[in-house]
């Protein structure tokens, strides 16, 4: 790597480091001097928390997790068998409602579902998603569809069941669970990826459009995760995280009121510093970092 761009990389670290070093401040108020958002908090008093994707990974342990805060949690996947056990040990204010993300009527007749048993739902944890791997040279149009139609899509059936109730009361929480791929580029990530920038980007305006109906509306970015889906990561997974600890982080996070969320920090912020960076320098150092500067091999055309 040129020395310029190190020189650039030591400045931007410096500028993190700093950052970090007023993270007091920016936790009291998020928005730093143009603060007029505030925050709102989840609270289990406002309704049962819906958490979709809860058959396993951070979905499973988030739904354990805010259930000892007190929470009435509802679980949702497709996987009816896992959702039964899981609301089984947990037992009493768990629901098992299994349901397709992707097709409008089965939200539909779940939320009616958790309505007809808790009254409201006062949280919802977009968190169902799929992470299907592919290159270029072996592009998938079928398996980007698929993503974008998991990842980005079952969120905007999501919202379209639970938000305008939510505004007409004036209460409630919607919360996504993204991931540090949606900040930039990653090799075979071109569909999740595209997907969790999505995520990014709709959060932000329903942030913007919700906050007057006081509406919470949040977003959780993490690294890496120990799920069954980072298996299939081709590259290195540094700082890896166990889903408890990424269901006690998002657990905080909408309990606070607040609108992001990234974990673990000391690697997703070191990424949003990378990413921040021109293109011509982000784009060498990720290519080196996940190993995609070695030669082509006759497997890759596979």
């Amino acid at each position: 790597m040129a020395r310029g761009s190190i020189l650039i990389l030591v400045i931007w670290a410096f500028i993190l480091r700093v950052s970090m070093s007023h993270s007091r401040f920016l936790r009291a108020h998020p928005y730093g001097v143009f603060d007029d958002m505030p925050r709102i908090p989840a609270h289990p008093d406002n309704g049962a928390a819906w958490i979709t994707g809860a058959s396993s990974g951070i979905g499973a342990a988030l739904a354990g997790e805010l259930h000892s805060r007190g929470w009435s949690v509802v679980l949702s996947a497709r996987s009816e068998s896992s959702l039964n056990e899981l609301a089984a040990r947990l037992g009493d204010r768990a629901m098992a409602v299994p349901c397709d993300v992707t097709d409008k009527a089965s939200i539909a007749t779940a939320a009616a579902q958790i309505r007809s048993r808790f009254h409201r739902i006062g949280l919802v944890v977009s968190n169902a998603g799929v992470y299907e791997p592919f290159e270029g040279q072996n592009f998938d149009a079928d398996l980007f569809r698929k993503t974008i139609d998991v990842n980005l899509g079952g969120a905007a059936l999501l919202a379209e069941a639970v938000l305008p109730e939510m505004a007409r009361n004036k209460e409630g929480h919607f919360h996504i669970v993204s991931s540090a791929t949606g900040f930039g580029g990653m090799p075979t990530c071109s569909a999740y990826g595209a997907s969790k920038a999505g995520l990014i980007n709709m959060a932000e305006c329903l942030k913007l459009e919700m906050n007057r109906f006081n509406v919470g509306i949040s977003i959780s970015t993490p690294g890496f995760v120990d799920t069954p889906a980072q298996a299939d990561t081709p590259f290195p997974k540094p700082f890896m995280i166990q889903p408890s600890e990424a269901a006690i982080n998002i657990a905080n996070a909408v309990e606070r009121g607040g609108f992001e969320t990234t974990f673990p920090r000391r690697f997703t912020w070191i990424l949003k510093a990378i990413y921040a960076l021109p293109r011509p320098l982000y784009l060498p150092i990720v290519r080196r970092f996940t190993g995609w500067n070695k030669p082509v091999k006759p497997k890759d055309l596979a």
